[in-house]
């Protein structure tokens, strides 16, 4: 039994879907599904009933679950307490702020060559999840979040891109309106995975007196992109700009799809100088 398989069983139990549970644990549906009968297979029970429709946990399941959250979390404990806060930082992020974060890093570090700053890639859940526990200084997240004992410092805001199929009819302009993209089809990750988002673009086209015209939403193990390149009338935002070969970028002309990027720290202890200045590093990326 290894520490990951029970991260993919925790996972797994909380999602009640391999899909989903494997996109929150940055890993494939096929490769989670090995690990969990791989755990199967070590502690000689069955963890989940599976149907084409469902996932659901069986009665040894509900009485491990506590257990592998409580080993989780010994493993937390463990890393934090073996850090050294004075010389060591860990920011959690995922990778559509690498550019950002990793810009920081350098300038802090060119700075400060005694001290190692992480770069860790996680879901937003464990983002937050981190701080709280104290295996991560550091969170970047898009939006904020309301728990105790941790505290949110706004970063920048950020411009959502329009993303286009490459034969898109608008996908010769540099820029577009809301209005414009109404008659085409939005497609999104579920609400339910993206609340932000649909949150914001549902604003701001109530700000215009309208509805986006929903496509289908894009399952959890396909990408935004290519769902653009097997549907060319249909339309996406994304948070990065970086060019896709068959994919337009088009800046949204109003400026409506803004999203606040923010950093979630402990509100129980006084900040380091070095977290403070990489604060200051990200802000001024």
């Amino acid at each position: 039994m290894e520490l990951r398989q029970l991260t993919y069983f925790v996972a797994v139990s909380e999602e009640l879907s391999f899909s989903r549970a494997a996109a929150r644990c940055f890993i494939s549906q096929s490769a989670i599904s090995h690990q969990i009968t791989r755990l199967e297979r070590d502690l000689d029970v069955q963890l989940f009933e599976r149907t084409t429709r469902s996932v659901v946990p069986t009665e040894t399941a509900a009485r491990l679950l506590p257990l592998a959250k409580q080993m989780l979390g010994l493993e937390t404990a463990i890393y934090a307490a073996a850090r050294s806060s004075n010389q060591r930082i860990r920011l959690a992020a995922n990778m559509s702020f690498a550019t950002q974060s990793l810009s920081a890093i350098s300038r802090v570090r060119a700075d400060n060559p005694d001290t190692e700053i992480e770069f860790v890639i996680k879901s937003f859940r464990q983002r937050i999840a981190a701080v709280a526990d104290g295996d991560c200084d550091l969170a970047l997240i898009r939006g904020t979040v309301d728990r105790q004992g941790l505290r949110v410092e706004h970063l920048w805001t950020e411009d959502l891109t329009i993303a286009t199929a490459a034969a898109h009819p608008l996908a010769a302009n540099t820029e577009v309106t809301l209005g414009e993209l109404l008659t085409y089809p939005l497609l999104l990750p579920p609400e339910r995975d993206q609340v932000l988002l649909h949150n914001v673009i549902r604003a701001a086209f109530a700000d215009l007196g309208a509805v986006p015209n929903y496509g289908p939403p894009i399952p959890p193990d396909h990408t935004a992109t290519l769902e653009l390149i097997n549907r060319p009338d249909s339309w996406t935002v994304l948070y990065a700009d970086r060019p896709t070969a068959g994919i337009a970028l088009l800046e949204e002309a109003d400026r409506r799809l803004r999203i606040p990027v923010s950093a979630v720290i402990s509100a129980d202890a006084r900040p380091s100088k070095i977290l403070r200045e990489l604060l200051s590093a990200l802000r001024g990326t």
